[in-house]
């Protein structure tokens, strides 16, 4: 199955936020992609695999930590 190329607009549609978040999470080096002449391009997969790992890491800073015993 070939990898979907998706717009700056279209990631803003699939996170479902402005057009300058995305902006500054590249410019942070945050968010998977790569440049075609002066445009950028997100990997679908990519996108799908960092949202992941962020959903993860969210959730695992709300666990609560187990109570040391002295």
């Amino acid at each position: 199955m070939e990898d979907e190329i998706l717009t700056l607009d279209e990631v803003a549609d699939y996170l479902r936020c402005h057009r300058s978040t995305i902006y500054r999470l590249v410019k942070r080096g945050e968010l998977p992609c790569f440049r075609v002449g002066s445009d950028w391009r997100f990997h679908r997969e990519a996108l799908a695999n960092w949202t992941n790992d962020r959903e993860q890491a969210m959730t695992a800073s709300r666990r609560p930590r187990p109570e040391t015993v002295e």
